[in-house]
């Protein structure tokens, strides 16, 4: 692929890149550590925003201001977010960031996701005329593989979206990939233990390409099926997901992340033992830690409703702030809420969640305790 940044996130890259950060004026405790990277405990989102040039500035701005000050270094996108617009806009600023010596690329973690159809935004062509023209004809998907009208776990079309989104992001290797929303999709079309079947042939794909070094890591994107009662029909046990990998990739597998809606009213994550681990029940956040898995979280503002809550306790007199600082204090298994941002007063607002240490204990507890006691 002509023009693309090679390599992938390392240990020592993402070391450096904390390193450079603390000069800047990032404090220590911003830092994670897992599988030995060295992560910030708040990653950038790019799920929402019009399929227009504007928008793809904002998002290309806002990367660059983010990654520049130290205080990103995780960046989530998926392949039909802004129908393929977002990893374009996430492309053209790691370039930038890398050209301008800024950062390197083994100092960045880039995700995205695929399993959704996705049109072209940048072609003048319908839908599904794209789909049928690109994915149907060339023998890459058969409408029986699709669920919903929306989704496939078929493995040449998750090829085909994997080649798209390392051209769209111009990288040599992608640093993780998610199956995107695949039992919500599927579950009810063909039941548990037909997914879990499923899943095999996909992971054996993802494990392919981590030998081939253009995948680092592969996980789960979700939105109810880790956070649902276990009787729910969308209910997926983690522990049953990992056996998969295990019996594809062995203990070495690479499914070691999953991203899932966690809030101060979106708390299931936290609470609810919805998840076994020989016969033992737990959150899914206590699963995700035994697995030796991390979290990564969406919609910590609730896609910006909770920040109009009232009673809402404010740090650093910002509900913003004191969201982020929620989803990312609330358990050892999390590594970043994932927060999208594009307008420049917005970025320069989150930002300083670098700079501010992170709950532990006692005052998480506290924190969370003067939030119910107000609602």
């Amino acid at each position: 692929m002509s023009g693309e940044l090679s390599g992938h996130i390392t240990d020592e890259g993402s070391r450096e890149f904390a390193q450079l950060a603390l000069k800047k004026g990032v404090i220590k405790e911003h830092m994670r550590e897992f599988e030995s990277l060295t992560l910030t405990s708040l990653g950038m989102g790019t799920y929402l925003g019009d399929t227009n040039s504007e928008t793809d500035r904002l998002v290309e701005e806002s990367i660059y201001r983010s990654v520049s000050s130290g205080a990103i270094n995780v960046i989530d996108t998926a392949i039909n977010y802004r129908l393929q617009k977002a990893e374009r806009s996430v492309g053209r600023a790691l370039r930038r960031l890398i050209q301008e010596g800024v950062v390197k690329r083994d100092g960045i973690f880039v995700s995205t996701k695929n399993g959704y159809l996705t049109a072209d935004a940048d072609l003048p062509v319908d839908f599904w005329d794209y789909v049928h023209r690109e994915l149907v004809k060339p023998g890459r998907l058969k409408p029986d593989e699709i669920a919903g009208e929306a989704h496939s776990m078929s493995v040449p079309f998750l090829r085909d979206q994997f080649e798209r989104s390392r051209r769209n992001l111009g990288v040599e290797a992608i640093d993780l990939l998610y199956l995107h929303n695949a039992a919500e999709s599927w579950l009810q079309e063909v039941g548990v233990r037909r997914f879990l079947e499923k899943l095999e042939p996909v992971f054996s794909n993802y494990e392919e390409e981590r030998k081939r070094g253009r995948l680092l890591f592969y996980g789960l994107a979700t939105w109810s099926s880790l956070r649902v009662p276990k009787d729910d029909p969308e209910h997926v046990n983690l522990d049953d997901v990992v056996e998969v990998a295990k019996n594809v990739g062995g203990d070495g597998h690479g499914l070691r992340f999953i991203q899932l809606p966690f809030n101060i009213a979106m708390s299931e994550a936290l609470f609810m033992k919805n998840q076994r681990i020989a016969d033992e029940p737990m959150t899914i956040l206590e699963a995700a830690h035994r697995l030796g898995m991390g979290v990564f979280t969406s919609a910590p503002l609730g896609q910006g409703r909770l920040t109009h809550h009232s009673r809402l306790p404010a740090v650093e007199n910002s509900k913003v702030l004191s969201l982020l600082q929620f989803a990312r204090s609330s358990h050892q298994a999390v590594i970043a809420p994932l927060i999208g941002q594009k307008e420049p007063q917005h970025v320069e607002e989150n930002l300083k969640l670098a700079k501010i240490p992170p709950l532990s204990g006692e005052k998480f507890s506290g924190f969370y305790s003067s939030f119910l006691a107000q609602n």
